[in-house]
């Protein structure tokens, strides 16, 4: 990785602008398409090892999945390359913060709870719509710009139809937000994408992981085994009970992602209409079986 330098152009096509981001899977860069000439995000990630070389193929499956994907809430892959050993992902340029970067200036209001949950959720929706389930949702996977949450990083989606790409022994997903099934290495479906929302949301209003023990295997067991911690004091009805269910240990007793959004979707008051607090009613409290049935 050393010869990324700014103004590399890879495929004849990609010219690198500078370095945004490193994680496990390789760097992010900023770069610019002088076909099409717009600005781009370039994941890119050069194998050594024989795992990672296992991992150039879950690069092809991540850019097939999120290609098949198009809603404004999702990061939008353009295009897959190989260039002198890099394998690279060419994507939509986000112009915004990481969750992660926002939850380390502490939590966040209800309001902008309610908010990200509910783009996630319209995200996740037409994920599952289309078979795919991302399966490692959590804060640094999530972009928070100007113009909405979007998700990102389908390194390990799986389709509903085909069986996953994992390493033998391999729990795939992040100890923090592994749902329960996953947790135990049982199978997973798009309720296991609701409960990582649902932790997601708890840490968002808390500013703290509800399930953080000692170590990976402790903090997955506690999926299993312990109640979520109670969320703050004065936080709405609805969204308490919301969020409680999107934690439920059994996956069927968890809401759909269409169902988050719908009981999400923000309440436009007409401009012809003055709005009055005192003679609106609040949303009430959704009972849990309600939310999921």
């Amino acid at each position: 990785m050393q010869r990324l330098r700014p103004g590399l152009v890879l495929s004849e096509r990609y010219r690198l602008i500078g370095h945004v981001a490193s994680g496990g899977m390789g760097q992010v860069w900023e770069a610019f398409d002088d076909v099409l000439e717009r600005r781009l995000a370039l994941k890119i990630m050069h194998p050594h090892t024989q795992e990672e070389l296992d991992l150039v193929e879950r690069f092809r499956d991540e850019a097939r999945f999120a290609a098949q994907l198009t809603h404004p809430n999702i990061v939008t892959v353009h295009d897959y390359i190989e260039y002198e050993g890099l394998s690279c992902l060419v994507m939509e340029f986000v112009d915004g913060p990481t969750l992660s970067r926002l939850l380390n200036e502490g939590p966040l209001s209800a309001d902008d709870t309610r908010a990200i949950l509910y783009d996630l959720a319209n995200a996740l929706a037409v994920a599952h719509e289309a078979g795919i389930i991302h399966r490692d949702i959590k804060p640094a996977n999530v972009l928070v710009p100007d113009t909405g949450a979007k998700i990102t990083d389908f390194g390990i989606a799986r389709s509903l139809d085909r069986d996953s790409r994992t390493m033998t022994g391999q729990v795939m997903g992040t100890a923090h937000y592994l749902s329960p099934e996953q947790a135990l290495g049982q199978q997973v479906g798009p309720a296991s994408d609701i409960y990582g929302l649902g932790v997601l949301a708890h840490e968002m209003l808390t500013g703290k992981k509800p399930f953080d023990r000692t170590s990976p295997v402790a903090t997955a067991l506690a999926h299993v085994q312990d109640p979520p911690p109670p969320l703050p004091e004065g936080t709405p009805a609805d969204l308490d009970s919301l969020i409680n269910a999107c934690l439920a240990k059994e996956p069927e007793d968890r809401p759909t992602a269409a169902l988050i959004a719908k009981l999400l979707e923000p309440v436009t008051v007409p401009v012809d209409e003055e709005f009055d607090p005192e003679t609106t009613a609040a949303m009430p409290v959704i009972p849990r079986r309600a939310i999921v049935e």
